[in-house]
């Protein structure tokens, strides 16, 4: 049986902080959350691995590393209410929650959102708010959000989701074609909507109105 805090403690050093990451909040976060709880458990002993893994309904958790880097360039302080498009295993979700004051995430595969709801309520996380809807639309009637992470590629930047954020407030999300991405943070300022190129990624597709 693999020593999961053991494996958790390599994964964070090695292909987390190893790599660049520097957010204390971020890393703390990572080696805090476990991750095998995520995974099926035919999958668990790769839970740690610098790798996506499947979870069920054609979708993926994402490789530790790309969560790291995602979670990082939104530059959370801990104060702030996110959106999170694309609940899957909920490892994302449950990252989030420990570096904002609140977390909606939309899911549109009720199977997934379910699952993830009975781990990150094992885990005791009551900052999370679950929804099953088409997330490419966002949740207007909670907007304005500080944040809004997306967890799958799109085509293009959806208007609905740029729409809800919060003056100041950060988008991260991959887009390009349907076999690779470069993660982009766009920030709402007074002036309007900066876009900001990242590294060079490969998600699920973003399905909805506004998606594929």
């Amino acid at each position: 049986m693999l020593d999961h805090t053991a494996a958790r403690r390599s994964m964070v050093e090695r292909q987390i902080e190893g790599r660049g990451i520097q957010d204390a909040r971020v890393l703390a976060t990572f080696m805090e959350i476990p991750r095998h709880l995520f995974v099926p458990e035919p999958l668990r002993n790769e839970a740690y691995d610098d790798t996506p893994l499947p979870v069920g309904e054609g979708q993926t958790i994402s490789q530790p590393y790309m969560v790291a880097v995602m979670s990082e360039i939104l530059e959370l302080k801990g104060n702030e209410k996110v959106l999170e498009i694309g609940t899957g295993s909920g490892y994302q979700t449950a990252i989030l929650s420990r570096l904002c004051a609140e977390v909606h995430t939309i899911e549109r595969l009720a199977s997934l959102s379910h699952q993830a709801q009975k781990v990150i309520a094992e885990l005791g996380i009551t900052n999370v708010s679950f929804h099953i809807t088409d997330g490419t639309k966002g949740l207007a009637e909670l907007a304005p959000f500080d944040g809004i992470l997306v967890t799958a590629g799109a085509p293009s930047i959806p208007k609905p989701l740029t729409d809800q954020l919060a003056e100041g407030g950060r988008l991260v999300i991959p887009v390009g074609d349907r076999f690779s991405q470069t993660l982009k943070r766009v920030t709402k300022t007074g002036h309007g909507l900066e876009t900001e190129s990242f590294t060079g990624c490969r998600f699920v597709d973003l399905i909805g109105q506004f998606g594929w």
